[in-house]
């Protein structure tokens, strides 16, 4: 049963990684030519959410973000906001953000801690890239009627600065469950259970 202490430090986490991601939009967006979607430092924060606060509080930080956003919150990346921006060639990766933030989490809770720079790296690179990508390209295809040659094509200049993210994403959450070991827990050893880092 979680103590009014666990719940409101859950609560401030949310909070603050949902500000996080704000913090992360007002970075410039970046337009190219062949793509209908801006790249943006904002997907970045799904890895670090995931990465250090895990999967149940880290979606529901970028849930709670998303929620501010639709009812008109100028929170995306370039001041966008309102329902409107549900609607359009991004649709796709704005929903699968908290779900990509979750399970970042959720492979990072099952590896355990100490947390591990290269199980992290391919956790980011995986959710944060591969799983990330089906979301914005589906959503792509669905709002813009693009076909999946050129959905691919316009996604491919994300590629190089998602790679940094997954990076800086693993070095920043490695540093902070140094500094603040006990958000994940042990990993499980041969006839022992789990403990709290």
């Amino acid at each position: 049963m979680a103590t009014p202490r666990s719940t409101s430090r859950d609560l401030a986490l949310i909070a603050i990684f949902a500000g996080i991601t704000f913090a992360l939009g007002l970075v410039p967006p970046l337009y190219v030519p062949i793509s209908p979607v801006p790249i943006t430092a904002q997907s970045l924060s799904c890895m670090l959410t995931g990465s250090i606060i895990g999967a149940r509080r880290g979606g529901l930080a970028l849930l709670l973000f998303l929620v501010l956003t639709a009812i008109g919150l100028p929170l995306l990346s370039g001041g966008r906001g309102g329902i409107g921006a549900f609607m359009g060639p991004s649709a796709g990766f704005l929903i699968g953000w908290p779900i990509v933030t979750w399970l970042i989490g959720l492979l990072t809770e099952r590896v355990g801690a100490p947390y591990r720079v290269g199980a992290g790296l391919g956790i980011n690179a995986l959710g944060g890239i591969v799983v990330l990508y089906l979301f914005g390209i589906g959503g792509m295809i669905l709002r813009t009627q693009m076909t999946l040659p050129a959905a691919l094509l316009a996604n491919a200049p994300f590629i190089p600065g998602d790679l940094v993210k997954v990076v800086i994403a693993a070095l920043v959450a490695k540093g902070v469950h140094s500094a603040y070991p006990g958000l994940l827990q042990q990993r499980r050893t041969a006839g022992a259970g789990a403990t709290v880092a």
